[in-house]
């Protein structure tokens, strides 16, 4: 295979610019699960890697800081560090609960990850990022309507190198990561080590002294370490086994009773970021483990890969979701649990090695996850529990897909795949005692489905190539189990999507430049949502008729002199529920609700936008570095991304439309050729402070973004 396959796959993402070059490097991409040239990829993709990464990642922030950083992507949590929700092109879910369904897949070194606490996994000592815009059930399958979210790690090397990364930053913030790779029998076997380790001090202070609860909140410590060994005993054979683990000890999300201003969107006046009031604790802990086998095997006319996956987690959170201390609620309650989510995947997959103008796909897929949990309401005010609910979830899906590319000339390529995909689920509610009574429930659901796409890629030069792209997504049925307040679990159908899109990409003025652009259409029918909250603190799973969606997405990239390199990207989403008849409870009085109401008092959704589907996000990047001496470097580096007004909830209410946020870093530094780098940052530059979740019960309880951080940074590269 000349490389190892790995070795090949590790070249997605490569760094955008040579720093001492005054053109682009192009940018390859394993979008199409095998390498190629981003620009000759129908799908919109955006790769995120090397310095760009480092610097979004250098605050100790999870994996959210993904958020407006590509055009169209989306990433909140009302969970903390262990439950990021992502939405891309405004198809998303705000449900809470763990079996909860999402229409993003987020795909660790090929390895779908479908609980939402697995998708939480640090991203450190990684080759790249992929943000794949679109259905793309054709190659990942496994409920992926939206999109992907593509994290490959760093491989193993054939030589001995590594590096070391410490900043410190306000709150006694602490990011530590580190990496080691070489060989341990030249040509034959190598290895790679990695570790990250993130922490903060509680930096939140409590000032409720009538329950003499001195409990802070908002630390975390924050472990995790991965381990790779390759062994390539022939040219035709790589195994790659990955063994990856992390350990969480934090808070769960802080949620801040009364923040927000009634009649607006503001918050209170004299609101202080660094302190709470509340008469309960927030304790959040997660250990996982996981591990996948990556065979691959040339064997001439194919070659064949294996990837077998098993990830696990044992995840306990407690949130004071009240917000607030008796006197400043209408009711004093905390929620919490303990779910423990196992997953074990296996793919096999082939493709055609030299077949002239084609190149074929196909392969099999197995999924099986189980869950046992068990959820609590705790009222603080009399220390009685009013629930306690054990739920047993299982899943299991099967698939077989396939896919074809033909070049039919030099400039033209035309591609079409399908995968079938068989979902059962099944869920046990047992709930021991509560407020109506003991109850035990059975709920399962089946469906299967046939994804496709078709594609066609041309190039009208060397450098611009134009495609366009059909193709549908599935999301299997699904199951809400949440029985606290309830008699009955609720479910909903699976959702089907189809989306067209064409664009443009494009490297201009002799590779100083690149230009891709794109527009889209979707339409997904029965629209699976989860109504969440309201004044009965309940959420169940509904279908609409439809949800459509519509937008432009551009990213630009330019080396206009030497040393400095600007990026720019943005998307216009707009989205929107159509169905005449579904409806939804509100807060029940506590806020301004501006939606049309039935005759019931519910929330109509017909012409609502979906949640979390800002219609603008925008982001830039800019660096320019200083020859110093004949190897050292001062370089400047600043990123900034807009996030424009969007909807927490699927019915519209004054107080619960989040105001734009604009969130930029600062970064300036000296390196050198000997692998020495210092740096000082700032992030959150404007200390802007933004409501950007709530919870909806009667009063007012919001969540909001981290502050301004400052802080320095030291890596040495060897």
């Amino acid at each position: 295979m000349g490389m190892s396959a790995f070795g090949l796959v590790g070249l997605a993402g490569v760094v955008h610019a040579e720093e001492a070059s005054d053109k682009l490097q192009e940018i390859i991409v394993s979008a199409e699960r095998r390498p190629a040239l981003e620009r000759e990829v129908p799908i919109a993709v955006t790769s995120i890697s090397g310095e760009k990464l480092d610097v979004l990642n250098s605050s100790g922030m999870d994996i959210r800081f993904l958020a407006a950083r590509t055009p169209s992507l989306q990433a909140e949590s009302s969970f903390g560090r262990t439950y990021p929700r992502f939405y891309i092109r405004g198809l998303g879910n705000a449900d809470f609960d763990p079996n909860a369904s999402q229409p993003v897949s987020v795909v660790f070194d090929d390895v779908a990850m479908e609980n939402p606490m697995l998708k939480a996994f640090p991203v450190f000592d990684v080759g790249a990022v992929e943000v794949l815009r679109g259905p793309q059930g054709t190659l990942f399958g496994k409920n992926t309507p939206a999109g992907v979210v593509k994290i490959d790690s760093a491989k193993p090397t054939d030589t001995f190198s590594g590096f070391s990364d410490l900043t410190y930053g306000s709150y006694d913030t602490v990011n530590f990561t580190g990496a080691v790779s070489g060989p341990i029998v030249k040509n034959v076997l190598k290895y790679r080590a990695s570790v990250n380790m993130q922490r903060r001090n509680d930096w939140v202070q409590n000032q409720d002294i009538s329950t003499k609860n001195d409990t802070d909140f908002e630390g975390y410590r924050d472990l995790a370490g991965r381990f790779q060994l390759e062994y390539t005993p022939n040219e035709n054979l790589d195994i790659l086994l990955n063994v990856h683990g992390r350990e969480l000890d934090g808070s769960a999300r802080l949620f801040r009773a009364n923040i927000i201003k009634k009649g607006t969107n503001d918050l209170v006046d004299g609101f202080d970021i660094e302190k709470a009031n509340q008469d309960g604790a927030n304790p959040q802990k997660l250990n996982s483990f996981g591990s996948n086998l990556h065979v691959v095997y040339d064997a001439g006319p194919v070659t064949i890969t294996s990837v077998s996956g098993y990830e696990r987690a044992n995840v306990f959170s407690r949130g004071d979701i009240d917000g607030g201390v008796p006197s400043t609620v209408p009711f004093s309650v905390e929620t919490g649990g303990y779910n423990s989510p196992r997953e074990l995947s296996q793919e096999v997959r082939l493709a055609t090695n030299d077949l002239g103008p084609w190149l074929l796909q196909g392969g099999l897929y197995y999924f099986n996850s189980y869950m046992t949990g068990k959820d609590y309401d705790y009222v603080t005010s009399t220390g009685a529990i009013d629930d306690q609910v054990r739920h047993k979830d299982r899943s299991e899906t099967d698939g077989i897909f396939g896919s074809v590319k033909y070049k039919v000339t030099d400039a033209l390529t035309l591609g079409g795949g399908v995968r079938y995909s068989h979902d059962n689920k099944s869920v046990e509610s047992i709930r021991d005692f509560g407020y109506t009574g003991p109850l035990f429930l059975r709920t399962s659901v089946n469906g299967g489905n046939a994804s496709w796409d078709v594609s066609a890629d041309y190039a009208i030069t060397s450098d611009v190539n134009a495609f366009v792209r059909v193709a549908t997504g599935y999301l299997a049925p699904s199951i809400q189990d949440r029985v606290t307040f309830a008699n009955a679990t609720s479910t909903a159908k699976a959702e089907t999507t189809i989306s067209y899109e064409a664009g443009i990409k494009s490297s201009l003025f002799d590779k100083r430049a690149s230009l891709n652009l794109t527009g889209y259409y979707y339409d997904t029918s029965d629209m699976q949502l989860t109504a969440v909250g309201g004044a009965s603190n309940t959420a169940r799973l509904l279908n609409a008729d439809h949800a459509i969606g519509y937008g432009v997405e551009l990213e630009i990239e330019a080396k206009p002199i030497e040393h400095l390199l600007v990026t720019a990207g943005g998307s216009y989403n707009h989205t929107e529920i159509q169905d005449p008849t579904v409806s939804v409870a509100t807060c029940g009085g506590g806020c301004t609700v501006t939606n049309a109401l039935n005759a019931s008092g519910n929330a109509l959704l017909n012409g609502n936008p979906l949640p979390e589907a800002p219609k603008w996000i925008l982001n830039a990047t800019l660096r320019y570095g200083v020859p110093v001496g004949a190897d050292g470097e001062v370089f400047f580096y600043t990123d900034w991304a807009y996030r424009g007004e969007d909807n927490f909830f699927l019915y519209t209410a004054k107080e619960f439309t989040g105001k734009p946020f604009l969130d930029g870093g600062i970064r300036i530094g000296y390196k050198n050729d000997a692998g020495y780098e210092v740096a000082g940052f700032v992030r959150n530059v404007l200390d802007q402070i933004r409501v950007i979740g709530a919870i909806d019960f009667n009063n007012l309880t919001g969540m909001v973004n981290e502050p301004r951080i400052f802080g320095v940074q030291a890596k040495y590269s060897f």
